[in-house]
């Protein structure tokens, strides 16, 4: 692999796209695993800002047609529901 070769806008975004998947993921975990409540707000106040950083990824690569989720249909979606709230019983 030539080590001067550039990735494209697209390559780019779908690697900070993953990167921040994963970042919130972590930060998710300290907020539920810290007992220090000022540790624990400043962390989610993190975690607020790293979410609204992987939605204008996403809506950036959306918008270019490189990011399209499929809807879920809506027996899955109501499936889904009935089994959550059998769970809460």
């Amino acid at each position: 692999m030539n080590p001067q070769q550039n990735l494209t806008e697209q390559e780019v975004l779908t690697d900070l796209l993953t990167f921040e998947k994963h970042t919130t993921q972590a930060y998710n975990s300290f907020v539920t695993e810290t007992t220090c409540a000022n540790l624990r707000q400043n962390l989610k106040n993190i975690l607020n800002e790293e979410h609204m950083i992987h939605e204008n990824l996403y809506n950036i690569m959306n918008q270019k047609g490189w990011y399209a989720p499929l809807d879920a249909a809506d027996k899955d979606v109501q499936d889904l529901k009935n089994k959550y709230n059998q769970l809460q019983l």
